[in-house]
């Protein structure tokens, strides 16, 4: 439960209990980050219900406020700072290295972030006027699977945030979590969708920028939920 308690302080801003954590504590969160996915999940699909009767543009533009204010952003800031170090990539690995690090946001995030809050808006309309409320409570524990097949998969683009995970994340880990989110497409089939979508952005991202780092996380979550709203909206 601690490791849970560790993954929801990092991934969310929502109140936990006050715990001491080590390094080795942190990098053993990275197993519970689909776990932290539910939970925001459940939180959104409740948020949805409570605001559709007052439509579903209004619930769909609530839904998205809170997603927001519930991860604080981070992993938008993640797609940001990848789409900004694509744009340097035709440059040598030391200018796109000092592109993620730098803290301000490019032209090519602006526009990245904008039309991701963009897709999600649409996507979340079209969903909850289908009723597609299961689908939200599982779409985030999908999304957040990423991680650990990445962590598992790419080199470390650089010795940052990614890095520190490298020596928790385990094939069981990952199995069980593919066992459960098969469990779950029973019931939403479109989650059958996950493992190509996590797979097309790690094969993009490894030929694009040569590894994975903590904003490549970020953004490929941000990636996989709209690809996975996308997928339930075609469904229903």
């Amino acid at each position: 439960m601690k490791g849970l308690i560790v993954a929801l302080q990092f991934l969310t801003r929502l109140p936990t209990p006050r715990i001491a954590v080590s390094e080795a504590d942190f990098a053993a969160s990275m197993r519970w980050f689909p776990a932290a996915g539910l939970v925001i999940g459940a939180i959104l699909a409740g948020l949805a219900w409570l605001s559709l009767p007052l439509g579903a543009w209004t619930a769909a533009l609530l839904v998205l406020i809170g997603w927001v204010a519930i991860t604080g952003a981070l992993h938008l800031d993640g797609l940001g700072d990848i789409a900004d170090a694509c744009g340097a990539a035709h440059k040598s690995r030391e200018r796109v290295l000092a592109v993620l690090a730098d803290p301000h946001l490019g032209s090519f995030g602006a526009v990245a972030i904008g039309l991701q809050l963009l897709a999600k808006l649409v996507l979340l309309h079209g969903v909850l006027e289908a009723q597609g409320l299961l689908a939200l409570v599982w779409i985030p524990l999908a999304a957040r699977i990423g991680p650990l097949l990445w962590t598992l998969w790419l080199p470390d683009l650089h010795a940052g945030l990614a890095s520190r995970f490298r020596r928790a994340a385990r094939p069981p880990h990952l199995a069980i979590w593919a066992a459960i989110l098969l469990a779950a497409a029973w019931f939403s089939p479109g989650l059958l969708a996950t493992p190509l979508l996590l797979g097309a952005w790690g094969l993009w991202l490894n030929r694009k920028l040569g590894g994975i780092s903590g904003d490549g996380h970020g953004g490929g979550i941000e990636v996989t939920e709209s690809g996975l709203l996308l997928v339930a909206l075609v469904l229903a």
